[in-house]
């Protein structure tokens, strides 16, 4: 149905949508895990109740001469169990339909988003509105002063922060970097991920770091790295590892947006010799906080973000923007090895976390993706994988095994 309200898609939703495939589908999962099994139809009403609070989910994604723009929609959301793919592809041309998808598993309610709508963090407290009405519906009046959205405006939530922050500045490029190691391998057929999730007791890892001083990111980050390396033929060590870090700009500007808000850092290494676990550490976490001033933040945004200020090319059409876009993305992804985003500690109102026994997440991906999730003693670090070897993952598993840490891994089947 056509709409008088329409909006902007920012330039990182322009990139996702220029870049949608059956593998990589450009959407994200995140997942809050209960008590007690999930009531279908508790949720359903905490899921139509919650897009009140959040009407910027309630769009469909459309094709202009120039651009894609959203558009209001009246299409509603229908719970359902899971019986689907992780991740699945939310967006298809010309296509009606939502870009979101809210399921259930026994006790596990599962978002999964297109990332044109929304990063982590706004997707993020979506899902929690969705936990605590559906809980409040579970347990009428116990948790009537309880409260998880950020109290924004709706022009706040739907604000475009990159161009309100960034908008036609004379944005500066971050560093050249060179093409990045890629696994090697086979990839899993018919466009298929593989999903791993880890669980460890935070008590037994996050020690570790301290005792090295450095940030778990990084000590993670460095164990991935070193997991990569093992699986490295010798004579491609001379090949840069490079780790993609998604930033969350709020922390860096004062933006209460519901949609996009972030940008990517990477720590790169060469193994071109011995180095051990505790010193790449180090390495990682100078390298990381090094590129997380304002300053260096700033410096690193991406250059699409100047592109529809350049005459030129505001007016060439969207098919041809898009072959843009699609060449330098696959330039750009050939710098970067893998992505590992913490998406840090969890931490609902204590009312609300009592009945919450974890959060989770994956995102879609080519080639390797890592999520990391902090609650109460677990950390949670959800996998993907476009690959049939599961060395990588193997390799990262057993170096914490071997530390010390108790580790417990569960998959998804896959057709090889």
């Amino acid at each position: 149905m056509a709409s008088d309200n329409w909006y902007r898609i920012d330039n990182v939703a322009k990139v996702f949508l220029a870049t949608v495939g059956e593998r990589d589908t450009r959407s994200f999962r995140l997942s809050c895990t209960l008590k007690e099994d999930v009531d279908p139809e508790l949720l359903q009403k905490a899921v139509i109740s919650a897009i009140e609070d959040r009407p910027q989910v309630q769009v469909r994604i459309r094709r202009g001469l120039f651009w894609h723009y959203l558009e209001d929609t009246d299409l509603m959301p229908v719970v359902k169990q899971e019986d689907d793919r992780i991740c699945p592809l939310l967006y298809v041309p010309l296509k009606t339909m939502l870009h979101y998808r809210v399921t259930y598993f026994g006790k596990r309610i599962n978002l999964d988003i297109s990332h044109v709508l929304a990063d982590g963090t706004g997707a993020m407290e979506f899902l929690n509105i969705i936990v605590l009405d559906y809980l409040r519906r579970k347990y009428p009046g116990e948790l009537s002063d309880v409260t998880v959205h950020s109290g924004a405006s709706e022009g706040d939530l739907s604000q475009d922060s990159y161009r309100q922050f960034f908008g036609s500045k004379n944005l500066s490029h971050g560093p050249a970097r060179k093409k990045a190691y890629h696994l090697v391998g086979l990839k899993l057929p018919y466009n298929q991920l593989q999903f791993f999730e880890i669980h460890m007791p935070t008590s037994q890892i996050l020690p570790r770091a301290k005792e090295l001083g450095v940030s778990l990111t990084s000590y993670l980050g460095a164990l991935w790295m070193l997991a990569i390396r093992d699986e490295m033929p010798p004579r491609k060590r001379q090949i840069p590892v490079t780790i993609s870090l998604p930033v969350n700009l709020r922390n860096y500007y004062p933006s209460k947006t519901a949609r996009n808000f972030f940008n990517s850092v990477n720590v790169t290494h060469v193994f071109d010799s011995d180095i051990s676990v505790e010193e790449l550490a180090k390495e990682f976490d100078v390298s990381l906080k090094s590129q997380l001033t304002e300053e260096n933040v700033k410096k690193q945004m991406d250059s699409f973000e100047t592109m529809e200020y350049v005459a030129p090319v505001r007016v060439v059409p969207l098919f041809i923007k898009q072959w843009v876009v699609r060449h330098f993305t696959r330039k750009a992804g050939g710098k970067v090895t893998m992505t590992f985003s913490n998406m840090g500690v969890q931490k609902p109102p204590r009312s609300l976390g009592e009945r919450i026994t974890n959060y989770s997440g994956f995102c879609s991906t080519n080639t390797i993706f890592s999520t990391m999730f902090g609650y109460g003693e677990n950390l949670t670090l959800g996998v993907s994988s476009a690959y049939m070897s599961t060395v990588v993952v193997k390799n990262f598993v057993r170096s914490l095994s071997e530390s010390g840490v108790d580790i417990t891994v569960s998959a998804t089947e896959v057709i090889k």
